[in-house]
C-alpha cells in the first residue's frame, strides 16, 4: 500500500466537556466525482472511529467534525479508511490522550483492514487482515493517473466473486519484488481485477478505452472501481489526466506517492 496526494479534508474541533459531538459529511466543491451520500452518519467510518476511541478510553470526547470528501465512495482507494485514521490521530492529539501508534492501529483494525496502514501512511507491505505492516524507509517515486468512473464496486461483492473463482497462488513475494524507490510498472498486478469486472462489467470496456489512449497498461486499484495508469513523471500524468477527462468524459486525477503530513488546526 502507498499513500498519494489525493485526499479528503477532515476538520476536527474539540468541544467543551458536556457538549454533544456534531458531524457533517459533504462533498468538497472540487471533488472530481460525486455520488449521493446516502449512509447514516453513524455508519461513516470517521464517525465510527471517533466512537471507537471514546469506547477505548471510557469517556466522552466531544468534537465538531466537518468531513469534505474528494475520494469517491466504492472506488477502491481507501478513502473511508484514511478518514477514520485521520480522526483517530486528530482526537488523540486534541485531547492529549497519549495513545501511541500501535494502540491507534489496534483500534483502527476493528474498523477495517486498511485503517492500521493509514495511521502512518507512506509505503508498506500489508499482510494478514491488515495487522502486519512492514514499512519502507522512503515512499517510492511514483506518479500515476487515477481514473474515477461514475459507477462503484461493492468491496464485499468483489471479494465474494474472488472467493467463487479458481484459487490462484498466494503471490506475496511478487508484491514485495515490485516495491523499490523506482517501481517497475511491468511487475504490477491485482488479483481482484477480474472479480471486479465480473461485479461491474462496464469496468472492462473503460479499461480498454484508457489503455488505447494511454498506450500503457492500466490497473484496478484495490477492489475497484478506480483504475490507475503508472506515469513516467508529473508532466506525463497531468497531460494524460486531462486527455482522459476531455476525450472519454471520465473524471481523472494526476497523483504522486507521498508520506502523510499531519497538520493539526486549532479553532475556537
Amino acid at each position: 500500500m502507498v499513500t498519494v496526494d489525493f485526499a479528503d479534508d477532515l476538520a476536527v474541533t474539540m468541544l467543551e466537556e458536556g457538549y454533544l459531538s456534531r458531524y457533517a459529511v459533504i462533498w468538497h466543491e472540487d471533488a472530481p466525482q460525486m455520488s449521493e451520500i446516502d449512509w447514516s452518519i453513524t455508519d461513516d467510518l470517521a464517525v465510527r472511529a471517533h466512537m471507537a476511541l471514546e469506547a477505548h478510553v471510557g469517556r466522552s470526547l466531544p468534537v465538531q467534525v466537518k468531513l469534505e470528501k474528494r475520494i469517491p465512495v466504492g472506488g477502491g482507494l481507501g478513502g473511508g479508511s484514511a478518514d477514520a485514521a485521520g480522526m483517530l490521530r486528530a482526537v488523540n492529539r486534541l485531547f492529549d490522550l497519549g495513545l501511541d501508534t500501535s494502540e491507534l492501529e489496534s483500534i483502527g483494525l476493528g474498523l477495517g483492514s486498511d485503517v492500521p496502514f493509514m495511521i502512518r501512511g507512506g509505503s508498506a507491505i500489508v499482510t494478514g487482515v491488515g495487522e502486519t505492516l512492514e514499512y519502507h524507509d522512503q515512499v517510492p517515486d511514483f506518479k500515476a493517473v487515477l481514473v474515477l468512473p461514475e459507477f462503484s464496486c461493492s468491496t464485499g461483492a468483489v471479494y465474494k466473486a474472488f472467493d467463487e473463482g479458481a484459487a490462484g497462488p498466494f503471490r506475496s513475494e511478487a508484491v514485495a519484488g515490485a516495491i523499490s524507490s523506482q517501481p517497475d510498472p511491468s511487475l504490477f498486478f491485482n488479483d481482484l481485477a477480474e472479480p471486479a469486472m465480473r461485479v461491474a462489467p462496464q469496468l472492462s470496456g473503460l479499461m480498454e478505452s484508457v489503455e488505447a489512449m494511454a498506450e500503457a497498461p492500466v490497473h484496478v486499484s484495490g477492489s475497484g472501481s478506480t483504475l490507475f495508469v503508472p506515469c513516467t513523471d508529473a508532466l506525463h500524468a497531468g497531460a494524460l489526466s486531462t486527455a482522459v477527462s476531455e476525450q472519454l468524459g471520465v473524471a481523472a486525477v494526476a497523483v504522486s506517492a507521498r508520506a502523510i503530513e499531519t497538520e493539526l488546526m486549532e479553532s475556537i
